[in-house]
């Protein structure tokens, strides 16, 4: 490692390892926001199956996760982390070639797997190339990253079909090959850090039951499925919102995503960088992003009561839309290196895949909770999630001491207590 400007370590290959973030979430953007239209004109298959094959494949990915943070512990996150690059070049390289059910369906369960293994696999990665405020450093640059790169593969692609039509998607699947092929290449750079566990004896790990004794990991990890609610209501609630409710026009969901991106790219490294300078514990600015959620959310009941005019709406959604990225900016980066540090290094990787179940569950029970609940009152939805950020914010204030300090902190002080919990009864 070496040091920043400000005594910050800079992890060793760091450039190799965000560079290849941005490229794959370049490849990502060309694909997501069209997935079902670019499957479709891939494959050739008709909407219904390719709609089918994908929610099978996601549901074995879920399933995979376990397994994938087992692989992590046993083989290190890079290597895993490279396999799974492997994976996702194969598979989208094969996708034009894959004109039948079978061989979609075939191809598409090896790439989800890959896909939802690997948010666990690079949150294990970050554990394993740098410690202390590094990790809150790269969480932050990392979704940074991802903002700008998707954004930009979502343009990419529209001027592909601009130029090309539809059969744009073939030259696509292939760029995204080759995106994730050399996002692999330059995460192969990177060095890995070691450290001996204190009074390690040598044995295997308990894995799994390890992870289900931790009461605080699992307390932290149903605070964080509360916030993750959250994370789905800008993609999910609120473009039903704005038409069943607001009675807003559809464009502007569209303004709303772009303000979200633009800052998220834009200051969002700013923004995790002051938060880290302040020297704050890493519970209280997760907590504070919790509560700016809700202040966000809080802010949709008001407007949904007062349903003003269409100009003073339109102002009224771009201040909450800027409360609501605040708080996710000050809330990922806290809390993603809070889930890493509090993780044990042995069994990092199985406690990381129970963790990112959090926002798997999460994204997967949205939609028709979401749906449900503005059905009796477009309000309501945005009261249960006000409640559940609320309730994210107090308990992760409630379980500050009872994780290791070197996961609350930091840099934790030198009067600290370091609280050896990770297998609490």
């Amino acid at each position: 490692m070496k040091m920043r400007a400000g005594g910050e370590v800079r992890v060793a290959g760091e450039r190799s390892l965000l560079l290849g973030i941005g490229i794959s979430a370049v490849g990502i953007g060309m694909y997501v926001p069209f997935s079902l239209v670019f499957f479709h004109h891939v494959t050739g298959l008709s909407f219904t199956l390719v709609g089918l094959v994908m929610t099978v494949t996601g549901v074995a990915g879920l399933a995979f996760m376990p397994l994938a943070g087992t692989a992590v512990d046993r083989f290190g996150a890079k290597n895993v982390n490279l396999v799974l690059y492997g994976m996702r070049a194969l598979g989208f390289a094969l996708y034009p070639l894959a004109g039948s059910l079978p061989a979609f369906a075939a191809v598409a369960l090896v790439t989800a797997l890959a896909d939802r293994s690997f948010g666990v696999v690079q949150q294990s990665l970050i554990g394993e190339v740098a410690q202390g405020s590094a990790r809150d450093r790269l969480q932050a640059s990392t979704r940074a990253l991802q903002n700008a790169g998707m954004g930009a593969g979502a343009l990419l692609v529209s001027g592909v079909l601009a130029l090309w039509g539809t059969g744009g998607f073939t030259y696509t699947a292939w760029a995204n090959s080759l995106a994730f092929a050399l996002a692999g290449l330059l995460v192969s750079r990177v060095r890995p850090v070691r450290v001996a566990a204190a009074g390690s004896t040598g044995r295997a790990p308990a894995g799994y039951r390890m992870v289900l004794r931790d009461r605080p990991f699992l307390g932290l990890t149903a605070a964080n499925f509360c916030a993750a609610l959250g994370y789905s209501a800008l993609s999910v609630l609120f473009p039903l919102y704005l038409s069943t409710w607001l009675m807003a026009p559809d464009s502007l969901t569209g303004a709303a995503f772009t303000v979200n991106t633009v800052l998220c790219a834009g200051i969002g490294v700013l923004i995790a960088g002051r938060v880290r300078r302040s020297g704050a514990r890493r519970t209280r600015s997760a907590a504070l992003g919790s509560v700016l959620f809700a202040a966000a959310f809080a802010g949709q009941i008001v407007l949904g009561t007062l349903r003003p005019g269409q100009r003073a709406t339109l102002v009224a959604l771009l201040v909450i839309v800027v409360v609501y990225t605040l708080g996710e900016l000050v809330h990922s980066p806290s809390g993603g290196a809070l889930s890493v540090s509090a993780a044990p290094e042995a069994v990092r990787g199985r406690y990381l895949a129970t963790y990112q179940l959090s926002y798997s569950l999460a994204s997967a029970l949205a939609p028709s909770l979401f749906t449900a609940l503005l059905a009796v009152d477009g309000r309501l939805p945005w009261a249960v999630l006000t409640v559940a950020a609320l309730g994210a914010a107090l308990a992760l204030i409630r379980l500050e001491r009872h994780l290791p300090a070197e996961a609350v902190y930091a840099q934790p002080p030198a009067t600290a207590p370091r609280t050896p919990v990770y297998a609490a009864a």
